[in-house]
């Protein structure tokens, strides 16, 4: 995997499809702007601030990445651990 920088964030994000907690907690807690330490992997992100507008900016970047992931699969279970069981299937 290689880094890049996202050119509407001006974030360093990483390239490939292996979705780890940790990229995919990075990720959520950036759109957030939550320290990725405050954030429990299983805990429900729309009590977080997480709404469709965020969600759907985060599908859109996994999908450049190669995720085949559905917009109403994320929002059935909004957590960092079922995101990444959705998005490494």
């Amino acid at each position: 995997m290689t880094q890049e920088t996202d050119s509407t964030t001006g974030t360093a994000g990483t390239t490939g499809t292996e979705f780890t907690v940790e990229r995919v907690l990075a990720e959520a807690a950036h759109i957030l702007a939550e320290p990725t330490g405050d954030i429990d992997p299983a805990e429900n992100l729309f009590d977080r601030g997480m709404d469709s507008v965020r969600m759907m900016s985060l599908m859109e970047r996994w999908r450049a990445a190669g995720a085949e992931v559905e917009f109403a699969d994320l929002a059935e279970e909004p957590t960092i651990q079922a995101w990444v069981t959705l998005l490494n299937r």
